[in-house]
């Protein structure tokens, strides 16, 4: 499974990039915004820190201001990803965007149908948003799980974005359904380094070897 950062800030884009375990980013208009520099000169930056695909959002509503939005999002690097809402007006420009090898992340995908719309459309990822499922009450791994059987029943080439990451138990489900990649919160690639037992263990050793260094000195 790829893993993708889901924020827009440097620090945290580096630090887990420097951990060689980052293969791409995603961000949004909110994300941008936190972090209050112009969006296309943050997303050149992130595009410096990370080889792997980068996602930036378009804001327009139809066809024809997606379009427009995203080709000159294109042109800030050769790794940019645009996000493509799901939509009608969002599907058309997939299909615009898609012939001219533009890759497309179709995102606020909430249901087994989108999922097999957008991938017909074409797009390169498609991003199902399975913690706002959970929010609402839904069972987000069902749909999760009979999304990965669309993809692969039908050999479809998009690859699957398992979004709005709410724990990290969420990263070892999808894992288990072979979801292609996960965008997760830098908290919560925080919380999955771990374990109480881990450093319960570390101080044993720790304590251990300081013994040992005790004896060695008296003898």
């Amino acid at each position: 499974m790829k893993f993708f950062i889901d924020t827009a800030n440097l620090e945290q884009i580096r630090e887990m990039q420097e951990l060689g375990i980052i293969d791409g980013v995603t961000t949004n208009p909110t994300l941008l915004s936190r972090e209050g520099a112009d969006p296309n000169e943050q997303l050149r930056k992130i595009c410096e820190i990370v080889d792997g695909p980068v996602s930036g959002e378009v804001i327009g509503l139809t066809t024809e201001q997606m379009v427009s939005e995203a080709r000159e999002l294109a042109k800030i690097a050769s790794n940019i990803v645009i996000k493509i809402p799901m939509t009608k007006d969002g599907i058309k420009a997939v299909k615009i965007l898609e012939s001219e090898e533009i890759r497309t992340n179709v995102t606020l995908v909430f249901s087994q149908n989108q999922v097999l719309i957008a991938a017909k459309a074409g797009a390169s990822y498609i991003s199902p948003f399975i913690g706002r499922l959970m929010d609402d009450g839904q069972n987000e791994i069902d749909m999760l799980r009979e999304t990965m059987d669309i993809i692969n029943a039908y050999g479809f080439n998009s690859e699957i974005i398992v979004a709005s990451v709410r724990n990290s138990r969420h990263i070892v489900e999808a894992a288990k359904i072979g979801a292609h990649i996960a965008t997760i919160p830098f908290n919560v690639l925080e919380k999955m380094f771990s374990h109480p037992r881990t450093d319960q263990g570390l101080e044993s050793f720790l304590k251990d070897w300081e013994k040992l260094q005790k004896k060695l000195q008296n003898k």
